[in-house]
C-alpha cells in the first residue's frame, strides 16, 4: 500500500512550482535585499515592491486557481516561506495574512457566496485580509475571546478590542472572531464575521511601535456597535468559527516555522561570509575552532528545521498529522532561529551589535516568532496534551 506522502499530489506540478520559486527566489535575493535597510528606515515596504508581488501573485499564491490565486499546497508554500525568510520578514508580512489565516479561513469555511465577495480581490491584492482574533485578555488560545456579537433582526452587532492585529493600518476586510454565546461543553460559542474595514464603528489605532520586524504594521482595533448583516457569518453558521481559527493556526504554524529557517539560512550564509573574510591577529577570524563550532551549531540547526518543516507540512497536506506536528515544528524552529541568530551576532563580535548590519535585525525580528500564531509555552501544551490523549485511547 502506497504511504501518504506517495499519494500525495499537488494541484501545481512540480515543474510548474520549481518555475515559481525560482522567480520568488531571484526577486527576493536581487530586489528585496538589497533594500533591506530602506525598509528599516521609512518603515514601510516600497510601492514598487507592493507592485511587483502583487504582479507576480503573491498575495495569493495559497489561494485555489479557481478563485485567482496559484493554487500551491502547503508542501510548496513552506518552500515559498523559506525563500521570503532569507530577506526582511516585513515583506512576507504584507501578503502573509492573505494566503495564510485570514484567507484560509475564507476558503476553507466561506460560502460560495463569500468566496466568490472576497477571494480574487484578495488573490490579486486588491484586497487586504486581515485575521482579527487576538485580544488584550485572549492571545495563543482564543477560548479566552471577549469580544461579543449580539444577533438584532437580520444583522450582527459586534463590539470588542482586538490587539497586535497583522495589517490593520492597512487592511479591507477583518475576519473578525466573536462570542455570540457562552461556551458550553465541546460547543466554544465563538463566531467568525466578515467585516469591511469601512464599516461604521471600525476604528484602528495607530500603528504599534515593536522591537523589530519594522516595515510590518500591526495595530489595535476596536468594534462599536458595527453592524453586519448575517450573511457575513462565515460558513453560514454559529459552530464554525472555533473550528476556523485552529485550522488557520494549525497551518499558520508551519508556515511560520518556514519562515523561521529562512531567516536562520540568512544568518547562518551572513556569519559563514564574515567569518570567512574578517580577520584577527592576521588570520580569517574562520580559522579558529571555536568560530567553526558556532558555525557547525548554526548549519545543525538549519538543517534540522528544514527537514523538519518538509515533513510537517506534507503531513498536514495528506491529513496524517494536523495538530502535533505543526506545534512540533513551530517550537523547534523559532526556538532554533533564536539561537541561530544569536551566533550571528557573536560571530560578528561587536559589529553584530551594530544597526544596518543584518544580523543584528534579524536577532530582533525573529524573537517575535516564538510569540505569534501560538507561544512556545502553548505548542509545548499542544504538544504533551496530545500525546498524552492518544496514550489514553
Amino acid at each position: 500500500m502506497a504511504s501518504p506522502a506517495q499519494q500525495h499530489t499537488p494541484a501545481v506540478s512540480s515543474d510548474d512550482f520549481e518555475q515559481i520559486r525560482s522567480v520568488v527566489h531571484d526577486f527576493i535575493r536581487t530586489k528585496v535585499v538589497p533594500r533591506e535597510n530602506e525598509i528599516a528606515e521609512t518603515n514601510a515596504i516600497p510601492d514598487d515592491l507592493r507592485a511587483q508581488a502583487a504582479e507576480m501573485g503573491l498575495f495569493g499564491y495559497a489561494i485555489p486557481e479557481e478563485w485567482g490565486g496559484l493554487g500551491l499546497d502547503l508542501t510548496q508554500d513552506v518552500e515559498l516561506a523559506m525563500e521570503f525568510g532569507y530577506t526582511t520578514l516585513a515583506l512576507r508580512s504584507m501578503f502573509g495574512t492573505n494566503n495564510g489565516i485570514a484567507g484560509q479561513v475564507l476558503v476553507n469555511f466561506g460560502t460560495d457566496e463569500q468566496k466568490k465577495e472576497w477571494l480574487e480581490r484578495i488573490a490579486s491584492g486588491d484586497v487586504v485580509a486581515s485575521f482579527a482574533l487576538t485580544e488584550p485578555g485572549a492571545g495563543s488560545n482564543p477560548a479566552g475571546l471577549r469580544t461579543k456579537a449580539t444577533l438584532d433582526g437580520d444583522q450582527w452587532v459586534i463590539d470588542g478590542q482586538k490587539r497586535f492585529i497583522t495589517n490593520a493600518p492597512i487592511a479591507d476586510l477583518f475576519v473578525v472572531f466573536a462570542r455570540t454565546r457562552p461556551a458550553e461543553g465541546k460547543n466554544t460559542g465563538i463566531a467568525v464575521f466578515l467585516v469591511p474595514a469601512d464599516t461604521p464603528g471600525v476604528e484602528v489605532g495607530v500603528k504599534d511601535k515593536k522591537m523589530g520586524q519594522e516595515g510590518a504594521w500591526t495595530s489595535d482595533v476596536s468594534f462599536d456597535g458595527v453592524r453586519v448583516p448575517t450573511s457575513a457569518i462565515v460558513g453560514g453558521d454559529e459552530e464554525t468559527g472555533y473550528r476556523a481559527a485552529m485550522t488557520s493556526l494549525a497551518r499558520g504554524r508551519v508556515h511560520i516555522a518556514a519562515l523561521a529557517v529562512g531567516q536562520a539560512q540568512r544568518a547562518l550564509d551572513e556569519s559563514v561570509e564574515y567569518a570567512a573574510n574578517a580577520t584577527q591577529g592576521g588570520k580569517p577570524i574562520g580559522s579558529f575552532q571555536l568560530v567553526q563550532a558556532m558555525l557547525a551549531d548554526q548549519q545543525t540547526g538549519v538543517m534540522a528545521g528544514r527537514a523538519l518543516v518538509r515533513d510537517a507540512a506534507l503531513k498536514y497536506v495528506t491529513g496524517e498529522d494536523r495538530r502535533t506536528a505543526p506545534s512540533v515544528a513551530k517550537l523547534y524552529c523559532t526556538e532554533m532561529v533564536g539561537k541561530v541568530a544569536d551566533l550571528a551576532v557573536q560571530v560578528h563580535g561587536g559589529t553584530g551589535y551594530m544597526r544596518e548590519v543584518p544580523v543584528e535585525r534579524i536577532y530582533r525580528d525573529v524573537r517575535l516568532l516564538r510569540l505569534y500564531e501560538g507561544t512556545s509555552e502553548i505548542q509545548r501544551l499542544i504538544i504533551g496534551g496530545n500525546l498524552i490523549r492518544a496514550a489514553s485511547k
